[in-house]
Parts: structure tokens; C-alpha cells; sequence
């Protein structure tokens, strides 16, 4: 490499395609998709650049037609753990010093060839693997996964400008090193972007990392592996190792050279994440970084000024939009009681034209939920809504897992604020709405902020300003991700930066310079150009 000073590409981010009767992003897609179905694939472990198989599978399955198996995949047990951790410290020897140019360049490629060569591939696996419809899978795996690949490179270089002040005869410095040891990177399954960001960001700022991806995902994770092995990531700095939680996790989470933890999941493992490394705390060389996105109860309050034909829309997607599988769905709405029958009306007249099935068929809305421990938890939420005396259910409210697991989107309105409906996550497609009296605008703002543990997303709808402000100011701790007059999904990198606290994670924002900052370690280098050559100082003298 030369001496330049590189300049990263100014960032954009990636139109998506509206798949639109008629396009020819459409028609590939539906034939990607055919092809795809009808193959079964065999997917190994990635350690060290080398495909390695168990013998210990599991299979990867369509949740909209649990029958079809798209993949047998091969699990790590102990010996793979180990073997991975050894590929990672073997690569990081020379990947922690290749220059950040260069590791920018990798991940400029593999946008570049996602969106240009393997946009339908990667689009037809999240929505065989994930139960997503052609938009949701287009916005995720494509468009928002392309845009981390080519922001975090624009971030990086901004992390490596800043220097400290100088004085004369003395040069500061500052530099970035990666950290030493392994990263730890546990996917969801919800996003695939998500998924494919987790390991790379901090392989990106130099570091080496073993991948453990959801076990109900591992399809589409094992198509992004294979695009940044395309886009020529150097062998051992990305391991791809399915398997169980527990075999994977525990030997990772306890090794001495355990440097950083990157997590999205359930609150509950990242807590177990928290107390395996505090227990651990003197075992490491150095510190872990834990990085955690995890579990979210947003919200949807309206103010009496709403306007509610945007209101209804916002609710429907917010909520229902890859069966309410996002952590940023909407969960639970506050309406007045002067808008609630309009309201109501509204979103039950809309919701009677949503389709659920097939993802393949793109007149349908909505797809499956992941897979049979999903459908079961979030079928026993609608039950205790059926049950409940303090419930009911306004819509939806049927489900049937013989083909897929498919639930309806429900919506269900409770007289209870702090109706268990109201304060657990669900993860699923069910909203519980709660009337509140018009004039009772504060309360609702100190329900809002005090009934969930969680503070990821949250939306206020109102046409008064005043109102709009209040809300902002009352609510600042509760969403890492506020929303005015819009639902409280759809974050865009570069744009709208996500994440929360409280019970919702360590508040990194994913798609931004904060997230990738915590992947490095700063060193300070002093040169003095003429140091003293004599001990004593003036004070000293008797004079």
C-alpha cells in the first residue's frame, strides 16, 4: 500500500426495489426462489477458511411449510470450539495489522457484490429461511445490510482521524489497535443484516471472531458467509459455527482470550451472558466488551390530536409487519377514548385484508413465525387474551401450525394497563391496546414510561406540538429510538442509529461510530524531540 491518506467513499444508502408486478427484479426473484426450494443443501462449519462436518446435524426448515427442509446443517461440539478459537488467534496475527484501508475495501466489495450480483440469492434465503415477504426480506438482507457494509468503513476512517493537541517539541498521537483475543458474535434470527453485521463490524476495526448464528437460521447465515468469503475474507477472521447454545457458548464465553462479546437476543441470555463473564471477570486477559441488543416492549401513544388514519397505518405495520419478529415492533398502543372507536373501526376494517401464507405468494402481508417454540409461546399470549376477564380480542386470534406456523395478526384491548399483555414481550403478532381518558394526557405518559422494563422503540402520534414535546421530554429514557407521527420500526443505517437501554441492551447504536468504537482499544504516543538531559528543575535552585 502507498502513503496516501485514503478517503472512504462518501456512503449512500441502497434504494430498494418495490418488486412490483411487471419489474424484472420480480420475475428473478421468483425464479431464484423456485430454484432454491426445490434444492437441499448440506451446510457445513466455516473454521479457519475450512468446511468441516460433525456428523451432528440438525435441519433448517421453511416456517411457512415446516415439512420442506431446506438444509441439514453440521453442529459444533467441543472440539470444533476449540479448533475455532485457535483459527481465530492464528488469523488475527495478521489481520489486526492489515491496514484499515484494506479491511474497508473487503466489506466496499462485499456490498458491492450483494447488491449487484447476489441480491436475489441472498433476498430468496432470508425469505425461505425466515418466513419474510419480498419487501420485508429486500429492506433487511439486501438494502440495510449493504448499507452497514458501506457506512461502518466511512465510520471507521472518521474513529481513525481524530489526534490529541500537540505542544512544542512534543508529538501526540493516537492510535487504534484491534482487541486481543477473539470476539464472541451470537445472532438472532430475524435479520439477516443484523446477523451478518454482529460478526463483521468488529472484524472490520481488526479483529477476529468466532459466529455462532441462530439455530433457526442458519441457511441464510450460511449465504452471507459465503458472500464475504466471495468478497475475500481472509481465512480464520470469521468462523461460522452453528450448534447448540450451551456447546458453543459456555467454552467461548469463559476463554481466557475472550475479548468481546456482540449480541442480539433475548433479554435473559444476555443477563446469563453478563454473570458467566462477571464470574469470570480475573480468568481474562483483558476486560470483555459486551455489546447487547436485546428484548423490547414498544410502544404507540397517541395524543387526542392524532391523526388517525395514520395512526391506524402506523399500528398495523408497526406491529404486524414479519409477524411483529422485530424488537422494535409495536406492542402496546395508548389511545384516548375519543379517537378509540375510530380507531378501532379502522384497524379492524384494514386488518380484514391482510393475508397471511406462503411468502412465495407476494399478495400476502405476512409470512409464518419462526418455528414451533415461537408459535407455541406466542399461541399461550392469545390464549391468556381469550381467557382473561380484563381482555378481549378484536381481531385475529386464530392460529394453525399444520402447514406453517401461522398465526393471525391480533389486536386485543385491555382495561388493565399493566395486563401482562401490556408489559411482557411477546415477539410475536399480537398488539393489546389500552383506552385511556382524553384528558388524562400526563398519566398516559407515566404509564408509558413506568410499565416496561424495556426502553428499544417507542412512537408518540400528535398534531399539537406541545403535545409532541411533552412526550419527547417525558419519555427520553424510554426509547433508544423515538418516533414522531411514524411507526416505531424501520430504523436506517446512517440515518436513524438503533438501539436502546434499560432492559433493551447496552444502547450501542448499530449504524453509527459508536457501535464500531467499542471494537478497539486506544494507544497514546508521546515523542519528545528533545528530551531533558538534566534531573533537576528550576525550583531547585538556591540562587
Amino acid at each position: 500500500m502507498s502513503n496516501a491518506i485514503y478517503q472512504v467513499p462518501v456512503p449512500h444508502n441502497e434504494p430498494v426495489f418495490d418488486y412490483a408486478p411487471g419489474t424484472s427484479e420480480r420475475a428473478q426473484l421468483k425464479n431464484v426462489l423456485r430454484e432454491m426450494s426445490s434444492q437441499q443443501i448440506e451446510i457445513p462449519l466455516v473454521i479457519g477458511g475450512e468446511e468441516v462436518r460433525t456428523g451432528n446435524v440438525g435441519q433448517a426448515v421453511m416456517p411457512h411449510d415446516h415439512g420442506h427442509v431446506l438444509a441439514t446443517y453440521h453442529k459444533a461440539g467441543p472440539a470444533e470450539v476449540e479448533r475455532a478459537v485457535a483459527a481465530a488467534r492464528e488469523a488475527w496475527e495478521d489481520w489486526s495489522r492489515m491496514p484499515w484501508e484494506a479491511r474497508a475495501a473487503l466489506f466496499l466489495k462485499a456490498a458491492d457484490i450483494l447488491t449487484c450480483r447476489r441480491r436475489s440469492e441472498i433476498n430468496a434465503a432470508a425469505m425461505l429461511d425466515l418466513s419474510k415477504t419480498a419487501h420485508q426480506s429486500e429492506i433487511d438482507a439486501v438494502a440495510e445490510l449493504a448499507d452497514y457494509w458501506r457506512y461502518n468503513p466511512y465510520y471507521m476512517m472518521v474513529i481513525m482521524q481524530p489526534q490529541p493537541a500537540n505542544v512544542p517539541s512534543v508529538w501526540n498521537m493516537t492510535e487504534q489497535r484491534p482487541l486481543e483475543g477473539f470476539v464472541f458474535a451470537i445472532s438472532p434470527f430475524n435479520f439477516a443484516s443484523i446477523a451478518a453485521n454482529l460478526p463483521s463490524a468488529p472484524a472490520m476495526m481488526g479483529n477476529t471472531v468466532v459466529w455462532k448464528p441462530a439455530s433457526s437460521a442458519v441457511y441464510s447465515g450460511y449465504h452471507l458467509m459465503r458472500l464475504m468469503q466471495a468478497a475475500g475474507l481472509p481465512p480464520g477472521v470469521i468462523n461460522f459455527l452453528p450448534g447448540d447454545g450451551g456447546t458453543v457458548g459456555e467454552p467461548l464465553l469463559t476463554h481466557t482470550d475472550l475479548a468481546g462479546v456482540h449480541f442480539t437476543g433475548s433479554t435473559g441470555t444476555f443477563h446469563r451472558i453478563w454473570q458467566t463473564v462477571g464470574s469470570n471477570i480475573g480468568h481474562y486477559r483483558s476486560y470483555p466488551r459486551l455489546v447487547g441488543e436485546t428484548g423490547g416492549k414498544d410502544f404507540v401513544l397517541a395524543h387526542t390530536s392524532a391523526d388517525v388514519p395514520a395512526l391506524v397505518t402506523a399500528l398495523l405495520r408497526g406491529a404486524f409487519e414479519y409477524q411483529g419478529q422485530k424488537c422494535s415492533a409495536a406492542s402496546r398502543a395508548y389511545i384516548p377514548d375519543n379517537l378509540w372507536p375510530e380507531v378501532r373501526d379502522g384497524l379492524v376494517a384494514e386488518l380484514e385484508t391482510v393475508k397471511v401464507g406462503d411468502v412465495a405468494d407476494f399478495s400476502n402481508f405476512m409470512g409464518a413465525v419462526i418455528d414451533a417454540e415461537a408459535y407455541k409461546r406466542i399461541v399461550d399470549y392469545v390464549e391468556l387474551a381469550r381467557s382473561s376477564s380484563e381482555t378481549r380480542i378484536l381481531a385475529g386470534g386464530e392460529y394453525d401450525d399444520s402447514v406453517g406456523y401461522f398465526i393471525q395478526p391480533t389486536v386485543v384491548q385491555t382495561e388493565n394497563p399493566h395486563h401482562r399483555l401490556m408489559e411482557e414481550e411477546i415477539f410475536g403478532p399480537v398488539l393489546t391496546v389500552y383506552v385511556y381518558p382524553e384528558n388524562e394526557w400526563e398519566r398516559a405518559l407515566h404509564l408509558v414510561d413506568t410499565t416496561s422494563p424495556y426502553a428499544l422503540t417507542g412512537a408518540v402520534f400528535a398534531q399539537d406540538r406541545r403535545a409532541a414535546h411533552q412526550a419527547v421530554q417525558a419519555l427520553r429514557h424510554a426509547a433508544g429510538n423515538f418516533y414522531i407521527n411514524d411507526k416505531p420500526t424501520g430504523a436506517v443505517v446512517g440515518l436513524q442509529p438503533f438501539g436502546g437501554s434499560r432492559a433493551s441492551g447496552t444502547n450501542d447504536k448499530a449504524g453509527s461510530a459508536l457501535n464500531l468504537e467499542r471494537w478497539v482499544t486506544a494507544r497514546t504516543i508521546k515523542e519528545n524531540f528533545c528530551p531533558p538531559t538534566d534531573y533537576r528543575y528550576p525550583y531547585m535552585d538556591e540562587g
